[in-house]
């Protein structure tokens, strides 16, 4: 069972991913088109991004390779009756590419726990639909002060220079930059409040 199968029952009980989310959701409705959409939401837990773009979207494919989250996520869905998501059980880098594409890829704060960056990139590139959008939100750079220090199994966020020139290479073009959240976290050091960029890219 990973960490995330762990957390996964408590995981909306956190006001701060729940603001989080639906403030990233507004963003990204409010930056690329939404309305009638094909999405994927790839590392969506349990979906709190997801259902903010739901109301908007044609329809929501909810990946994720957490077992936990994903059955808290089928539990929602089930409740809510939202009939335009789709939970599935995916790992892009190792799993056949879905058959279908999407018009909007999308994940937060899910980057940063993928070993090989311009990899997924690559595999978002190819997922989506000719003109389809990638908007992913995630930490800038840091000293590794979110994690703390015993967690060495993540990036320390992104510096968006060097994340741009990735996401140019995996062939996205339009490519900016914007800060949409704030996340405050204790620290080793005290308290501290670690900014959130989202970046579009559009397939070329």
């Amino acid at each position: 069972m990973s960490d995330f199968d762990v957390k996964a029952a408590t995981w909306d009980q956190d006001p701060i991913k729940v603001e989080r989310a639906t403030t990233v959701g507004r963003a990204i409705a409010g930056s690329v088109a939404v309305e009638g959409r094909t999405i994927l939401e790839y590392g969506c837990g349990t979906g709190l991004l997801g259902f903010v773009l739901q109301p908007l979207a044609g329809h929501v494919t909810l990946a994720d390779t957490s077992a936990g989250m994903l059955e808290v996520l089928r539990g929602k869905v089930a409740a809510t009756g939202a009939a335009n998501m789709t939970p599935l059980r995916l790992d892009l880098l190792a799993d056949p590419l879905p058959a279908g594409r999407f018009d909007l890829v999308c994940s937060l704060m899910t980057l940063h726990h993928i070993p090989d960056t311009p990899g997924i990139l690559e595999k978002f590139h190819q997922v989506l639909a000719p003109g389809g959008w990638v908007a992913l939100s995630d930490l800038d750079a840091e000293d590794g002060s979110f994690h703390g220090k015993d967690v060495t199994d993540v990036h320390p966020g992104f510096d968006r220079t060097a994340l741009g020139r990735q996401l140019e290479a995996a062939g996205f073009r339009e490519i900016r930059f914007s800060t949409v959240f704030e996340i405050p976290r204790e620290t080793a050091s005290g308290p501290r409040r670690f900014p959130v960029f989202l970046a579009l890219g559009r397939k070329g």
